[in-house]
C-alpha cells in the first residue's frame, strides 16, 4: 500500500484546533514519507451539513500552511460508487432489512449476546419471516439496510495504539432515510483515492474492525492505520465548543495568528519547543511517526 494520507472533515461548522491537530498530523505523516494528501468533505449527512462550511474548513487548514492534492472531493457527488459497491453486497447476500428504532436497539443490544461487544447490533432483523417482514413494510416505517457480519473478529496492528482485534456487529450501510452510512462511504472513498494510511482520532478506532471486514468483502486494499490522540480541555473531555476560543477565528479575536496556533499545536504533539517557531516544511523535516507522543494532551 502507499502511504497517501487524507483529511475528511464533515462540513458542519468550524473546526476547532483539536480537529485542526488531527489533520497537521495527518498532513505530517504523508507528506514526510513523500505522499499524496488529499481533502474529502464527508457531506453525506445533509441535514447537518452547512454550506459555509466549505470555504470555511478549507481556508482554515489553507491557512495552518496545509496543502492538499488535486481537487476537494465531496461525497455527496460520489452516490455512483456506493451504489456500485452496495450492488456488490447484495449480489452476495451481505444485505439485509432493518426495522428497528434506537430505543428496540438498546433494549435488545443490553441482553448478552455471545461474542459480541456490548451494545452491538444483536442481529433482530436479520431471521425474520416473510410475515414479519410484510408487518413492518405495511405499517411504514422506513428500513435501513444491516450487513450480515456474522459476529466476525477483525485483527489489526494500529500505528500508535498497537494491535487491536474487534467483533463486528452487523452495522448499517444505509441509513432508514436512504443516506449512505459513513463506514461504507469511509471505506469505499479511502481505496478509490489510494489512501494507504488513514490517520484519524482515537475516536474512531472502534470502527476500525467493521471498515476492514467491509473492505475485504468488497475485495478492497487495507489501508493501515494511526488512530492520534485527542485533544482534551481542561475539564478532561474532549475539546469542543463549550471549552471556549477553540477555533481559528477565536484565536484570531484573542489576537493570535495561525502561525501562533500552528506553533502551539506543534507543541502539543513534540514537534517543537516552547520558544521555536517552525514553518510547516521545517516541521516535515522533523517529523518522526515512531516519536509521535500518543499521549492525550491538553489545551
Amino acid at each position: 500500500m502507499s502511504s497517501h494520507g487524507r483529511f475528511a472533515p464533515s462540513p458542519t461548522g468550524s473546526l476547532h484546533i483539536g480537529n485542526l491537530r488531527t489533520a497537521l498530523l495527518a498532513w505530517l505523516f504523508a507528506r514526510s514519507a513523500g505522499a499524496r494528501f488529499v481533502v474529502r468533505m464527508e457531506d453525506l449527512d445533509a441535514g447537518r451539513v452547512r454550506a459555509a462550511a466549505y470555504d470555511q474548513q478549507l481556508g482554515d487548514l489553507a491557512a495552518l500552511g496545509l496543502d492538499w492534492d488535486g481537487p476537494v472531493v465531496r461525497q455527496s457527488a460520489r452516490a455512483e460508487l456506493y451504489t456500485q459497491a452496495l450492488a456488490r453486497l447484495r449480489a452476495d447476500g451481505l444485505l439485509y432489512e432493518c426495522w428497528c428504532t434506537r430505543a428496540e436497539i438498546r433494549e435488545a443490544a443490553s441482553a448478552p449476546h455471545g461474542e459480541l461487544p456490548e451494545g452491538a447490533y444483536p442481529g433482530t432483523c436479520r431471521t425474520l419471516g416473510d410475515r414479519e417482514r410484510r408487518r413492518r413494510i405495511d405499517a411504514g416505517r422506513p428500513a435501513a439496510l444491516r450487513v450480515r457480519a456474522d459476529a466476525a473478529r477483525v485483527a489489526f496492528s494500529d500505528r500508535l495504539a498497537g494491535p487491536r482485534e474487534g467483533v463486528v456487529d452487523d452495522f448499517v450501510v444505509v441509513r432508514n432515510d436512504g443516506a449512505v452510512a459513513y463506514n461504507l462511504a469511509v471505506v469505499v472513498d479511502d481505496a478509490q483515492q489510494g489512501i494507504g494510511e488513514v490517520v484519524r482520532g482515537e475516536d474512531l478506532l472502534d470502527c476500525t474492525p467493521r471498515q476492514l471486514w467491509l473492505g475485504a468483502r468488497l475485495g478492497l486494499p487495507a489501508p493501515t492505520h494511526a488512530h492520534v490522540a485527542l485533544m482534551r480541555g481542561p475539564d478532561g473531555e474532549r475539546l469542543a465548543k463549550r471549552h471556549g476560543a477553540v477555533t481559528l477565528a477565536d484565536r484570531a479575536a484573542l489576537g493570535q495568528t495561525s502561525a501562533d496556533v500552528r506553533h502551539e499545536l506543534a507543541v502539543s504533539v513534540g514537534l517543537s519547543g516552547a520558544d521555536e517557531r517552525l514553518r510547516p516544511d521545517e516541521l516535515v523535516a522533523r517529523f518522526d511517526p515512531g516519536a509521535l507522543m500518543s499521549a492525550t494532551a491538553t489545551r
